[in-house]
């Protein structure tokens, strides 16, 4: 084996790339979250759980959109859409919950159509100043 000179390496190596949103990932629990901000929700759930507020909560659950198919022999893969949270409250109501710092239009569209096909409710939050808002 030969050995590389920092050269030849700066050149194969990967650069580390920033978040298209500036978001820095957090671990928890051995969970990486995409931001502090889903981290800090994270543990907000945690304590209702513990507390009895709530009856539990799943991480990034995924939801189908729309199914894969195929039209004039082009294939078109399904659509999912991925949130930050579900949780199950004590009335049996199930919440979908994302914790937003942007609204994207693809995130305006799947959006339109999770509300169309599910009937849970669907609450986007933001972590401003220290404390979550709805949006």
């Amino acid at each position: 084996m030969t050995r590389m000179s920092l050269a030849e390496y700066r050149k194969i190596r990967k650069p580390k790339r920033r978040s298209k949103y500036g978001n820095k990932k957090v671990e928890l629990d051995g969970i990486v979250f995409d931001s502090v901000a889903e981290s800090k929700y994270y543990q907000q759930l945690k304590w209702l759980h513990a507390n009895k507020q709530i009856l539990f909560f799943r991480l990034q659950p995924r939801y189908r959109l729309q199914d894969g198919f195929e039209k004039d022999g082009k294939k078109h893969r399904a659509i999912d859409y991925i949130a930050d949270f579900e949780i199950h409250h004590k009335d049996g109501s199930i919440e979908v919950v994302d914790v937003k710092g942007a609204l994207t239009d693809v995130f305006r569209l799947k959006q339109k159509l999770f509300e169309k096909k599910y009937p849970h409710k669907l609450t986007l939050m933001k972590y401003e100043n220290g404390r979550f808002e709805e949006l």
